[in-house]
């Protein structure tokens, strides 16, 4: 017998689910960084040209390939790549959109529950003691201090048992959100919880417009960057320049990570995905560019300065987030209300960006091997509670989470989003990709997009990708190698441990496969 089918309650549910998943830490927080760190408005250059040939023809094309394989009966992306390519070998090309999101979740939920920790610290005055307790001038090294001690960075082995407390609630809210499925768990969350995050950053955000000497700070952001005797084309021929505007993209909108594949696949047969998907993707850009844009690095630049704005500081977004701005909540009137305010948004923000990293096996769990969502909650929750608890153990200096967020959140996405592009132009076919596409649509795609994403998009992904591995690995081993031998038998340990789930996930996919030719072998 078939089983009942999940669907979305609403066109306005999935939109603000896709947008939940997309609205993050990496809007607030990695996109001011980001720009702040490359140019400024020399960055926006190379990230809007990003948005235009990759950003969106990969909205486009997961939504489209998810609907696609929903209504072929397929949630999981393993099911949607056999129905969209009929060769035995396609679905492993789904494993990575289930190791990508699950092995993000294992730290990303870490960060979530920093977030939330901060919050409950400012709202009962807390943060305010480590300011008072911190020489004139040296709030940000004590808040810095904090934040080490906290997250346990200083040393190998588990933080405080406050922080694992708060982990832990984190930890089971989102599991409880997830059992609960798509309509009852993901979609009511996210109907709430969008809304009142972008409130609360509007409220932020109309405080820090009214701040003197405003137009300097927003200057500081936004205007190009160009070194004495420079050009802005000389900056622009810089590949790191591009290489951290196309990332961000991936992580502004949730592209290449599995995600929008398991979430459109939820869909109706002629459920719109062209508007929807341009405007869960708008919802994003609105968060990222109009709010995180205008606060993040222009409240630190008006009460700290440009002096303490270096590299070194906003290179890291954790050093932006967790030093840098509570130093300004601290010199800011009733700044324990609008620290409380901001890092609970932070936490909303995560939630439902952790949410919908835990759909995607879900569905797979549940797909191949007809399981419940209890016992495939279960299996999941048990998969990355262990993950996680290695990424807490190993906090030294953030090793196992500055691992994964290297080899799987950088360098497995830009992989698959290059698969999906090109399956998508190529296997699927732009004629049929068009006709799919079209069903339902309530907006009219332009024709130079078909041209766009057959040839632009793969060869744009393609090189983007050659320059960073060229570039960016060899630099990356080197500095393993530079780790003191325990930190170094750390990382490898992680990647270990990646390598580890990338090989029980393919597993799981061939068992599938051997038990759906099985059924279909006995059914005939």
């Amino acid at each position: 017998m078939a089983k009942n089918r999940e669907n979305w309650g609403s066109k306005i549910g999935v939109i603000l689910a896709v947008a939940g998943s997309a609205v993050g830490l990496g809007n607030f927080l990695r996109f001011p960084g980001q720009a702040a760190l490359n140019g400024g408005g020399i960055f926006m250059i190379p990230y809007f040209i990003s948005l235009l040939l990759i950003g969106i023809p990969l909205i486009w094309v997961e939504w489209t390939l998810g609907r696609y394989g929903g209504t072929h009966g397929r949630n999981s992306a393993p099911g949607i790549f056999s129905v969209v390519w009929r060769r035995p070998h396609s679905k492993y090309f789904g494993v990575l959109a289930l190791v990508i999101p699950v092995v993000i979740y294992m730290y990303y939920v870490y960060i979530e529950s920093w977030c939330l920790a901060y919050a409950i610290d400012y709202a009962r005055g807390a943060m305010r003691e480590v300011a008072n307790t911190a020489p004139e001038g040296g709030e940000m090294a004590a808040y810095a201090n904090h934040f080490s001690d906290l997250v346990g960075a200083g040393e190998m082995g588990f933080p405080s048992g406050r922080m694992i407390l708060i982990l832990a609630i984190v930890f089971v809210f989102n599991f409880y959100l997830i059992f609960r499925g798509i309509s009852k768990g993901i979609e009511t969350f996210c109907k709430f919880a969008m809304p009142f995050l972008i409130i609360c950053a509007v409220i932020i955000l109309v405080r820090v417009l009214t701040l003197p000497n405003i137009g300097e700070a927003l200057g500081f952001m936004w205007n190009p960057k160009v070194p004495e005797g420079g050009s802005i084309w000389t900056e622009l021929r810089n590949a790191d320049v591009w290489l951290a505007a196309a990332g961000q993209i991936f992580f502004s909108l949730s592209i290449g990570f599995g995600i929008i594949l398991n979430y459109a696949s939820y869909l109706r047969r002629n459920d719109d995905v062209a508007l929807s998907g341009l405007t869960a993707g708008s919802t994003n850009e609105f968060c990222e560019v109009c709010l995180g844009g205008l606060i993040t690095i222009p409240v630190a630049f008006i009460f700290l300065g440009p002096a303490l704005l270096t590299p070194d500081v906003i290179k890291s977004t954790f050093a932006v987030g967790f030093n840098a701005l509570p130093a300004v909540f601290s010199r800011m009137p009733i700044g324990n209300f609008f620290g409380a305010l901001w890092f609970f948004m932070l936490f909303l923000a995560a939630v439902t960006s952790s949410l919908s990293m835990l759909q995607p096996a879900i569905a797979f769990l549940e797909e191949a091997f007809d399981i419940g969502r209890r016992a495939s909650v279960a299996i999941l929750g048990f998969i990355v509670a262990v993950g996680c608890l290695i990424v807490v153990y190993l906090s030294k200096d953030l090793i196992a989470l500055d691992t994964m967020d290297f080899w799987v959140g950088t360098l497995l996405i830009f992989v698959l989003a290059t698969i999906q592009v090109i399956i998508f132009g190529w296997v699927f076919g732009v004629d049929r990709a068009r006709e799919e596409l079209e069903k339902g649509a309530e907006i009219r795609i332009p024709r130079i997009f078909w041209f766009v994403v057959k040839y632009i998009s793969p060869v744009y992904l393609l090189a983007i990708f050659a320059v960073w591995v060229w570039q960016k690995l060899p630099d990356k081993i080197g500095e393993i190698k530079k780790l003191a031998p325990k930190d170094g038998d750390a990382v490898l340990f992680v990647i270990c441990f990646i390598l580890v789930v990338m090989l029980l996930f393919t597993l799981l996919v061939y068992l599938s496969g051997r038990g759906t030719n099985t059924h279909q072998s006995e059914s005939g």
